[in-house]
């Protein structure tokens, strides 16, 4: 007899292969549209270009004179995208201007860039090197420095650097020669997340016990050795004692008053440097030397931005650092760089515009502005209205702070249609504008809901939903435990040691698709995604699926018509005849693209395969009657399968159907032996000879230009006895 074979929506990982019949175990590449299975929809590369390391924020905005632009914020530069081309606007922290500057030895690719002074430049920061003159005794000229970025190698003192050619010096070698134009980048961070056990995690590693911070009192050079605290109330003052200040690790012995005593400078293999005042100062005394295996607490983040746009200015904040604007109004904007918000603070964990009353807001961020020292990752400080520059509160203006009570950290924060949702690593609160005197309240609504890493929240028709540590929520005006059908596999694999800051929401609102990216056990980069279709969710059948998908950073359709994304390769190199080439990149590089476009990848110029397939649970033959006797189901008698009917809503090019049979629960399903079949678009059946107590289906494709909705199909399945 013929059966048809129907599927609820959604993947269910709860429970067994043999316990999900009539219903979906695993899938990739798949979309579950009324309530029925199909192929996403495919993507292309945007610009010709790659951008460096890892993309961590991408926000759209269409600026006042109707120009589109994507700002995307790496782990290494920030950039603007428009009309296919992206543009270098990331800020410059420092400019020099050199001579003397070059020295090269012949068949070596390392060059030495000697500075007159202190750089403050760190292994793996970028420079921007231009304005050339000649070099004495090198083959290297102007085109192999002008207008180029550099990673720098290697930092073998505070006034020196090392880039690395593509080629070796063919010259007798250069000593000190010719000159160029530094403009150091601002810092962001490392391309991926680290947590240890390990060796050279950060500047140091090892658990934050006693890690006091104060400001230094006054400038010092790389050789003073009389270091003048704000307060050193708290820092030890017997014994061999340690503290850093930016990436210089200083020991001392004693303490008069405020002043360090028997300073001993660069220790721990780093390198003594000039320091300003109010620079940081952190007792160290307590954490495993670099180069010392650490004892497994220490998280160094990966480098992160916040953007949002005021207006036409884009607003671009690194992530526990400075926060920057962009005005893509201006005359030569995509020729001109990001610069520093006079006025806001210098260290926040994230921040967003409050919309329509128009406040700069800052999460975690400085309870002094400008002294980083003082960064509270609990304190929220909001501008006055319609002016970034002012954060001081005064009778008249509405600018303010607030301290949220439950959590040790604000995680992140997103807007809503009518509050602004703000999460701390335990809980939820809301931020709403109330006008003066107090701008904004704000209201607890939750608790042991916390953000489990910075971007995993996204808002959609007046709904929250997030990932935290402790499952998956949602808020509409309650907060609600969103149930899921595959939070085991997820959280049983996801990388929260050393991934949770790369976890991130996407929002695909053509399909109603709620889609977070995270890493797995195994990986230290994102390489999954789980998926929630919030238009065929039923509260008692949530419609969840699984994948392959690995993107950064997402942006839904608002601003463009079609979901943009990025996708990271840790191993990637850009040609050097790309815009944004960096020589020496070590970060891997950023591909750009626009999804849900036709149905496969193209790359580069390359269409790859998209293969997509969608696996059922095991199902056996239905209770019936034949020939007068009950025939009953649930795997007592064996059936036997004769053909199949496929049925597919819509289908282009071929797909292939594999049955997976099994007797027992625990057996390795066996393909059928005249399996797998290729279904075109004119199949009307398919014969096979197939016999086992339970069936499961497969569905795929497997080339470029294939696509396919699935319909209902039906079996050929009579009773074959007991054995």
């Amino acid at each position: 007899m013929l059966q048809k074979i129907g599927f609820l929506p959604g993947i269910n990982k709860q429970v067994t292969a043999t316990g999900a019949e009539n219903q979906w175990i695993d899938c990739d590449n798949v979309r579950f549209r009324y309530n029925t299975p199909e192929k996403i929809g495919g993507w292309k590369q945007l610009g010709a270009d790659n951008i460096t390391g890892a993309a961590r924020a991408l926000h759209q905005f269409t600026n006042s004179e109707g120009r589109k632009y994507s700002i995307i914020g790496s782990n290494r530069i920030l950039y603007a995208f428009s009309g296919g081309v992206f543009y270098d606007i990331h800020p410059i922290k420092s400019t020099n201007t050199l001579t003397n500057a070059f020295t090269t030895e012949n068949g070596s690719a390392t060059v030495t860039i000697n500075f007159s002074g202190d750089h403050n430049i760190q292994a793996g920061d970028i420079v921007l090197l231009d304005n050339f003159s000649s070099i004495t005794g090198s083959n290297f000229g102007a085109s192999d420095f002008d207008d180029i970025r550099f990673m720098a190698t290697t930092v073998p003192s505070s006034n020196k650097i090392t880039i690395t050619m593509p080629s070796a010096e063919s010259g007798s070698g250069a000593t000190e020669s010719g000159g160029i134009r530094v403009q150091h980048y601002f810092r962001v961070g490392p391309d991926v997340q680290s947590q240890g056990f390990g060796w050279s995690l950060g500047s140091w590693g090892g658990t934050e016990v006693g890690a006091f911070t104060t400001v230094l009192s006054s400038d010092i050079t790389s050789s003073a050795t009389s270091i003048t605290l704000n307060d050193a109330s708290q820092f030890p003052s017997s014994g061999t004692n340690f503290i850093q200040i930016g990436t210089e690790e200083i020991s001392y012995t004693g303490i008069s008053t405020n002043t360090l005593t028997g300073v001993t400078r660069g220790v721990r293999n780093t390198t003594a440097a000039s320091h300003s005042a109010g620079a940081t100062i952190t007792n160290t005394s307590s954490f495993v030397a670099w180069g010392e295996a650490a004892s497994g607490d220490l998280i160094v983040d990966p480098g992160m931005w916040s953007i949002d746009n005021f207006g036409d200015k884009a607003i671009c904040l690194i992530v526990d650092g400075e926060c920057f604007e962009w005005n893509s109004a201006a005359s030569d904007a995509t020729s001109s760089r990001a610069t520093i918000i006079t006025g806001a603070p210098t260290a926040s964990r994230h921040m967003l515009v409050s919309t329509p009353d128009r406040h700069l807001v800052f999460f975690g961020t400085e309870t002094t502005i400008g002294t980083k020292s003082t960064q509270d990752d609990m304190f929220v400080r909001f501008s006055d209205q319609e002016d970034i520059n002012t954060y001081t509160p005064t009778a008249t203006n509405t600018a303010g702070t607030q301290r949220l009570a439950d959590g040790s950290r604000i995680m992140g924060a997103i807007r809503g249609r009518d509050a602004i949702y703000v999460y701390t690593d335990t809980a939820l609160f809301l931020m709403r504008f109330v006008g003066q005197p107090f701008t904004f309240a704000f209201v607890q609504v939750g608790t042991n809901c916390g953000l489990i890493g910075k971007n995993a929240a996204v808002e959609v028709d007046g709904a929250a939903y997030w990932m935290s540590e402790n499952g998956f929520f949602k808020y509409a005006g309650a907060l609600q435990s969103l149930p899921c059908l595959v939070e085991d596999f997820v959280y049983d694999d996801v990388n929260l040691d050393s991934g949770n800051q790369m976890i991130s929401a996407g929002l695909n609102n053509l399909f109603g698709e709620i889609m977070w990216f995270y890493p797995t056990a195994n990986s230290a980069v994102v390489n999954k995604m789980v998926s929630y279709n919030y238009f065929d969710s039923q509260p008692q059948r949530p419609v969840w699926t699984v994948g392959t998908l690995a993107r950064t950073a997402w942006a839904d359709s608002a601003v463009f018509g079609k979901p943009h994304a990025m996708e990271y390769d840790a191993d990637g190199v850009e040609p050097a005849t790309s815009s944004t080439y960096v020589q020496g990149n070590t970060d891997g590089i950023t591909t750009y693209y626009q999804h849900e476009t036709g149905t496969d990848q193209v790359k580069g110029g390359t269409v790859t395969a998209i293969t997509a397939n969608i696996t059922s649970g095991d199902f056996d033959i239905t209770q019936s009657r034949q020939e007068g006797v009950t025939i009953r189901g649930d795997g007592e008698f064996l059936m036997k399968i004769r053909r199949f009917i496929p049925d597919f809503i819509s289908q282009t090019g071929d797909t292939r159907v594999t049955l997976n049979l099994k007797n027992y629960s625990n057996d390795t399903a066996a393909s059928s032996s005249l399996g797998p079949f290729t279904i075109s678009s004119s199949t009307t059946k398919v014969d096979t000879r197939a016999r086992a107590r339970a069936i499961a289906l497969k569905i795929e494709n497997t080339s470029t230009a294939q696509d396919w909705k699935l319909g209902t199909f039906r079996l050929d399945i009579q009773a074959d006895g007991r054995r």
